[in-house]
């Protein structure tokens, strides 16, 4: 089966041939240049090792030693075959009653058991991909827009704009503060968008932050709930890396911002997007979750829902899982310390190179500041220093231009999709580079210098052979009188 032709393009729809999907992106760029020369120990030990992927696969075996543990919650094993045909045919597509409460006592055991969320307001998509798609639908019609704080995942360029219409709008964050989203950015961003005639239907924050690996304090969500309730448009949170942190401070959920006393919201305006891919490491079960404050956008959500579907299979077993009370506290605690050592040991490595990081507490990945490695503060000097590190280091790292971030030489680097020896190979990749990169610079500045004291001497010597030449204005007597 070979590609559709561009001639072929004219019988298809605009929106399956548009490039809203984003693969022209130097993010996905990154991926193909993996799938081609993907690194393996010992099958293709030169190849490019991923690190443009936020998987978490550093408690792989806690999940195994469960699934051995508990055969029933599967009905594809023997014990739990007896299950296999109630889940097998059709079932509300509410999802599964077990299931429902269960997603929603584990989305409030990450928050810290700080709130409680209701079962009835659990809708389920196709992963955070779906569900972002969903809530686009539900929200806005095509040409109005979300603004959505730079830099950020460049798959809600596909994920929210793609087939919906809606646009995104960026609003400006900077290293000066740590690309922290203020007051002031908000409102520069909406006022643009309205001077532009696009109409802002809300606001997207994704907390933790992707790529930042930061988490929104207090005031902050305070500021933008104010924000947004007096434009009267909706808050997206986007919280898939919730049980993610490592580090304090703790992570403060929209859920538990709006529900303090000194906070006024309207509530129907705030919608939150989680999913297992991150906090459980379960990307490939695409159990993405609507939690909305609005029961119209709950109702049409569910309506929506019907085409993208999480599996009665995979809902029985997410259920049972995560039902194990003892199960979900060892998991939680026992990722939060592999993911501290892992980023503690990544981040020292880079730093004995002198490469620095934006400080981060959360998510599975690096936010890495190479701006000293750049020619020139441009984004066309990070894409070329980018395909150096694909193509020669042979590291698939993500440049910032990607992620929409306003300033040149920042990269995202994932830290938790390799085990600990794939991790030191690409340390000592990084570590080879820089030290071959000073070099080069080191010889280029010798050089520069070599030739700029030889510029210097002959230039003295030009000097001294026209001021005792007798054509020499110094040596014109008036002028020797006055010294």
């Amino acid at each position: 089966m070979g590609f559709i032709s561009s001639i072929d393009n004219e019988l298809l729809s605009k929106v399956a041939t548009n490039n809203g999907h984003g693969e022209n992106s130097a993010y996905f760029d990154g991926w193909k240049a993996y799938e081609i020369d993907p690194f393996h120990p010992t099958q293709n030990s030169d190849g490019v090792i991923q690190m443009g992927l936020a998987e978490n696969q550093l408690c792989f075996d806690l999940i195994q030693e469960w699934v051995v543990k508990n055969p029933k919650a599967s009905i594809c094993t023997a014990e739990g075959s007896q299950d296999f045909k109630d889940i097998a045919i059709y079932q509300d597509y509410h999802g599964l009653p077990e299931f429902r409460s269960a997603v929603a006592r584990f989305m409030g055991k990450v928050r810290g058991d700080r709130i409680t969320f209701e079962p009835e307001r659990i809708v389920m998509s196709g992963g955070a991909t779906g569900a972002h798609e969903l809530l686009a639908f539900c929200l806005a019609d095509p040409g109005e827009a979300f603004l959505v704080p730079t830099p950020y995942y460049p798959g809600f360029d596909r994920d929210l704009r793609w087939r919906t219409g809606v646009q995104l709008f960026p609003v400006v964050c900077e290293s000066s503060n740590n690309f922290k989203v203020t007051k002031e950015a908000l409102e520069a961003a909406y006022q643009k968008a309205q001077e532009s005639n696009i109409t802002v239907k809300g606001l997207l924050l994704n907390n933790p932050s992707n790529p930042l690996g930061t988490i929104l304090d207090r005031e902050t969500l305070k500021d933008t709930v104010r924000f947004i309730n007096e434009k009267n448009i909706h808050l997206v949170c986007d919280e898939i890396y919730a049980a993610t942190i490592f580090n304090k401070p703790d992570f403060i959920s929209i859920s538990e911002v709006i529900m303090e006393e000194d906070v006024e919201c309207d509530r129907d305006l705030i919608h939150i997007v989680y999913s297992l891919s991150k906090d459980l490491g379960f990307p490939g079960f695409r159990v993405g979750i609507i939690y909305s404050y609005n029961d119209v956008v709950t109702n049409c959500a569910r309506k929506m829902s019907s085409f993208g579907l999480v599996s009665t299979q995979t809902q029985f077993l997410i259920s049972n899982m995560l039902s194990d009370e003892n199960f979900v506290t060892k998991f939680i605690g026992e990722s939060s310390e592999r993911l501290q050592k892992r980023h503690g040991m990544f981040t020292r490595g880079l730093a004995q190179v002198g490469i620095n990081t934006l400080k981060s507490n959360a998510g599975l990945f690096i936010w890495m500041d190479l701006r000293r490695l750049l020619k020139e503060l441009t984004f066309e000097a990070e894409l070329e220093l980018w395909r150096i590190i694909i193509n020669e280091v042979k590291l698939n790292v993500s440049p910032g231009c990607s992620f929409h971030c306003s300033e040149p030489g920042w990269f995202r680097v994932c830290f938790a999709n390799m085990d600990d020896e794939t991790m030191r190979i690409a340390l000592r990749r990084i570590n080879n580079f820089v030290i071959q990169r000073k070099g080069i610079e080191g010889g280029v500045k010798k050089l520069q210098c070599r030739r700029s004291k030889l510029e210097i001497s002959l230039s003295f010597r030009k000097l001294d052979d026209f001021m005792n030449s007798p054509h020499s204005p110094m040596s014109s007597p008036l002028v020797q009188a006055r010294t």
